[in-house]
């Protein structure tokens, strides 16, 4: 073989390397970044915490931090959402449950995933979701309702020019895909 045809031959491996690479950073790119969001609180993202952890924290009874609720639904979910009230005015480090209702408006069974985020960005990092809705999906009948509890604790830590939280949390249809989409042309038509 020749010189050129070994450089070829080298280059093509390399290339091949770095495409595999680039697949495998594809790939690890979303549990990344969902780690990192959690870790920095960037987008939102609400970190969770265990029972037993958050009942270590200590209020602090010297100050009082609003955090306010908003909901929503995705456009392909046929649900009703909504939160018990609409505001709470909490301790940090006090541990704080409340209710969230939801109901299936649609005619099939669904399942539907909580996802939260909370804004000021700056608060996310200290806003915890201890157990409740948003820990795994929500599975409703056709007209099936059901109260959702939450409980979450506010880090005692939480600057204190962060006067007003909001905790927005949008319902998805989590449903598998096979079950979501629809057949190809191809099967429709009986090809």
């Amino acid at each position: 073989m020749t010189a050129l045809g070994l450089a070829n031959r080298r280059l093509g491996w390399k290339l091949a390397a770095a495409a595999v690479a680039m697949i495998g950073f594809g790939y690890l790119l979303v549990p990344l970044y969902q780690s990192y969001c959690r870790m920095t609180g960037v987008n939102g993202t609400t970190g969770s915490i265990d029972y037993g952890a958050a009942l270590r924290h200590k209020p602090d009874t010297s100050r009082w931090v609003t955090v306010q609720f908003v909901t929503a639904t995705a456009g392909s979910l046929p649900w009703e959402f909504t939160s018990e009230v609409a505001t709470l005015r909490v301790h940090p480090g006090e541990l704080v449950t409340t209710n969230f209702h939801a109901r299936n408006l649609g005619n099939v069974a669904m399942i539907g995933q909580a996802v939260p985020s909370v804004t000021p960005g700056p608060a996310a990092p200290y806003f915890y979701s201890v157990d409740g809705l948003c820990t795994s999906g929500q599975a409703l009948a056709p007209g099936e309702g059901k109260q959702l509890p939450l409980q979450f604790i506010v880090d005692p830590e939480l600057p204190r020019e962060i006067a007003t939280v909001t905790l927005s949390v949008a319902f998805f249809d989590a449903r598998p895909r096979a079950a979501t989409t629809t057949p190809p042309l191809a099967a429709r038509l009986r090809i």
